[in-house]
Order: C-alpha cells, then sequence, then structure tokens
C-alpha cells in the first residue's frame, strides 16, 4: 500500500518519472492475449477497475496502487490467471452469477480470455458464454459496484492496462501532435488579486492563482480556467457569483491579453477553458470584442480532427491555429435557445476532452489520488478512456482541492508527476494534456510538465 500522500517526505524526482516512462517493453501482437504482467482490469463502459473488496470483486475509481486494483496475468494451462498483487493466492474469479477473488488453484480462478478490438478484451468463464460483467444500470443511478458473471455485451468488455506501459521517444516539437503534448494549466486563472477582484470580501482571501495572466503567459501557462457569468455588462470573471466583486474583470479583456501574446508569439498554442454561466449570444457578443481572435482561434470542428485525430503542433503554427476555447455548458440547452457556441468558434468540452474529477479533497489535510471521470453519474457515462475510431480525446486532469492554501498547494503540485504517471495516466490510458493547478508558482509544476512531454503513451 502506499504510505498516505501526506506523509511522504519526498516526491518521485520528474527525471525518475521520464527515465521510468521510456524503458522499452516487449509488446503484445495486435489481437493476442497481452504478455504476463501486472494490470488493471478496467471496464470498458465506465473507465473504473476491478478491485477486491473483502472477497467481493468490485468497480471502483482508479487509484493507482492502492485499493487492491492491480492483478497480475499469468496464463495457466488453456486460460489465464489474475492474481491480486496484494493478496498472493487470492485470484480474481466466480462464485455462482457473482465475481469474487477464489483461490488460485481454484477452477474458478481460470479465465479464456479473448481479445473483442480496439484493445479491449472478454473474460470468459472456460466452455460456457458466461463473461465478467457490470451490471446494468438502475434507472437513476450509476453501474452497481459489484461486478457479475453474466451474458456478454458491451458491459462485459474490458480494457487490461499496464500499471507500467511503456512509452516512446517524443517526436521533434513541429511534429508532436496535440494530444501528444502536455500544457502546464491555471485552475481559476483570473482569481489572482492582481488583475482584478474575483470573489466577495473574505473570499477573496484565497486566490487560486497570485500573478496576472500577462506573467501566466510569460511564465509559461498555456491553459486557462476562466469562470464566467453574466451581468449587464457582459460575460465577467467571478468565483460563483459576481455580487459584492469589486473591480471584477470582463472575459473579453483577458482573451485580448492572450489574443495580444499569441500574436507576437506565433509558435505557441493556449486553450481556454469556460466554466460557462452566460446566454450563448452574450459569449458571441463578449467574443466579438476580441481584436483578431478570428486571426488565431482554431476550429477543430472543421479540420477533419474526428476522423483523422488531431493535427501537429507545427501544422498547427503554419495554419495560425493558435488558441483553442472549450465551453463547459450544454449543446442540448443551447440548441433549446437557439444558438450553439461552435457556431461561433467555441467547442463543447464534452465532445472533444475527458475530464477527471475536480477536487482532491478539502484544502488542508490528506489528498484523494483517485482519477475518474468527472462526467460519471446516472445521466451521463463519459468515461477518462473514451476513444473513438481515429480520435483520442484531450485528457483534462485536474490536481488541486477545494481551497487554495498555499502550503497545501505547495505539496500538491510538488508530487504532480507521480500523480500523473501512476494514477491518471492509466486510469485514462492516455497521457494528460493538460495539467490544472492551483498556485502554480509553487512546487514546481514545470517539472512535471517537462517529464511528461517526454515520452509519448502508447
Amino acid at each position: 500500500m502506499r504510505t498516505p500522500h501526506a506523509l511522504l517526505a519526498t516526491a518521485v524526482t520528474a527525471a525518475a518519472l521520464a527515465a521510468a516512462a521510456v524503458t522499452p517493453a516487449p509488446a503484445a501482437p495486435a489481437d493476442a492475449v497481452p504478455p504476463s504482467g501486472t494490470y488493471y482490469v478496467q471496464s470498458a463502459v465506465t473507465g473504473l477497475n476491478a478491485a477486491d473488496a473483502s472477497g467481493t470483486v468490485e468497480q471502483h475509481r482508479p487509484r493507482g496502487d492502492e485499493d487492491r486494483q492491480q492483478w497480475t496475468l499469468r496464463p495457466d494451462g488453456a486460460g489465464h490467471l489474475l492474481e491480486n498483487t496484494d493478496t498472493p493466492g487470492a485470484c480474481l474469479g466466480r462464485a455462482g452469477d457473482q465475481a469474487r477473488t477464489v483461490s488460485c488453484a481454484s477452477a474458478e480462478a481460470r479465465w479464456q480470455i479473448t481479445p473483442l478490438g480496439a484493445d479491449r478484451y472478454a473474460l470468459a468463464d472456460p466452455g460456457t458464454g458466461r463473461r465478467l460483467t457490470v451490471a446494468p444500470k438502475p434507472a437513476g443511478a450509476t453501474h452497481p459496484a459489484p461486478l457479475a458473471v453474466g451474458s456478454g455485451g458491451d458491459l462485459a468488455a474490458w480494457y487490461l492496462t499496464p500499471v507500467e506501459a511503456p512509452g516512446s521517444p517524443m517526436p521533434p516539437p513541429d511534429r508532436r501532435t496535440l494530444d501528444q503534448v502536455t500544457f502546464l494549466t491555471a485552475h481559476n486563472a483570473y482569481a489572482n488579486g492582481v488583475d482584478g477582484g474575483f470573489a466577495p470580501p473574505f473570499v477573496d482571501l484565497f486566490p487560486n492563482q497570485s500573478r496576472g495572466i500577462e506573467q501566466q503567459l510569460r511564465d509559461g501557462v498555456r491553459g486557462f480556467m476562466l469562470d464566467i457569468h453574466q451581468t449587464p455588462d457582459g460575460a465577467i470573471l467571478c468565483h460563483n457569483s459576481c455580487t459584492l466583486v469589486r473591480r471584477p474583470v470582463a472575459l473579453w479583456v483577458d482573451l485580448q491579453r492572450i489574443t495580444d501574446f499569441l500574436r507576437a508569439h506565433p509558435g505557441e498554442f493556449v486553450t481556454v477553458f469556460l466554466e460557462d454561466y452566460v446566454d450563448p449570444g452574450v459569449l458571441r457578443a463578449e467574443l466579438d470584442r476580441v481584436q483578431g481572435l478570428s486571426d488565431v482561434l482554431y476550429r477543430p470542428d472543421r479540420t477533419g480532427v474526428r476522423e483523422n485525430g488531431w493535427p501537429a503542433m507545427g501544422e498547427l503554427a503554419a495554419a495560425g491555429h493558435q488558441l483553442l476555447i472549450f465551453t463547459d455548458h450544454s449543446k442540448d440547452a443551447d440548441r433549446s435557445a437557439g444558438l450553439t457556441r461552435d457556431t461561433f468558434g467555441v467547442m463543447y468540452q464534452r465532445e472533444w476532452t475527458v475530464e477527471n474529477h475536480w477536487s482532491m479533497g478539502p484544502g488542508i489535510g490528506s489528498s484523494d489520488w483517485s482519477c475518474y471521470s468527472r462526467w460519471y453519474d446516472a445521466n451521463t457515462t463519459i468515461p477518462l478512456t473514451r476513444t473513438e475510431p481515429g480520435f483520442r480525446p484531450l485528457f483534462v486532469m485536474n490536481h488541486f482541492r477545494d481551497a487554495a492554501v498555499a502550503s497545501t498547494a505547495t505539496t500538491d503540485n510538488a508530487k504532480l508527476a507521480d500523480r500523473a504517471r501512476r494514477f491518471c495516466q492509466p486510469a485514462a490510458r492516455k497521457k494528460p494534456t493538460y495539467l490544472a493547478v492551483d498556485r502554480y508558482d509553487l512546487g514546481n509544476p514545470t517539472s512535471a510538465v517537462d517529464a511528461l512531454n517526454s515520452y509519448t503513451y502508447p
């Protein structure tokens, strides 16, 4: 088991993480059972991991080497065994129609593993049609935690995700595709106390950042999370509400700062994430105020990304595509209003990205490093593992707390590379594209960005 995060005396260095990530390892042929090794057994539907819960096998939020979620795969006669790494001799198996941990010597521990394509597998009870499966989702709820053994279908599709996936060296900067690159991202970038007010009195004593947007750009921040609220003055940057906020900044002002920077630095690329509480017409009017925005705005919906994948950074630079804007707003709601934001260049984030849950816990005390989708509930199932033929969503990795406490941010940011590689990368089966932190000036999160930019994930 891991030492509790708050008690770790030292963090694994970014250099060590980068070196480990590019260690070559034998690869399994396409459409073959993976080689012996340690894996997460991960639902292709929910993205959650099979975990030993006191003998019952349940799907849990991915937690790295915590929570008994790692399984050692090895051949056994005509089948395979999956032995829990925390309990030698206990294997993922069956008891009737339920998944259980059983003795590895038991016939109920053996699985016939069959490739399903797209790196997914079926785990079947040999000689029968019964497969390891997620239970169906009841109305108004998420899929139950206990795993079952039953009929096939999409719920019986699994990834066998290596605990230590070998990486490959990063291509030259101009040939790296957008989804291969990792960007330092400022959570609540506007809440900095330098550019203007962002919250009511007392709440503003805990800014998420300590430097203004222009300095953030100069420091290498390339992702900006901005909350916008609708007021008579337009789309205004405030936390939760603009009530009692003194001198708040309008969205167009910060977008102008970003646009001016990009026009002066044609090789740079920036992404803006809008936590969006404004009407589409108000947002469009706000963007119309930004001079030169159309010259740098990137429209993946018009360049075949979903069919052909993300372009290389050199291609984006050559085309002058430097700014990507996302909204978390509902497209269905906008359709009802008669104007969708993508018609004026703001992309709907759920169509193009995956994102983990936004908080690791309260501002002080121990942290929760589990890495699971922000968009997984009774009405929505968008797992971090989502991919499509020819298209891999960008991965937004949140790494911050409910409140920005400087000492906590320093500790958390120093461990960013460790969590990214050992927890969130396997949870999403992709490398984080955006590392979002509070107080990016503390704990050297740039070293984590550099480490992730030294290799590509399979």
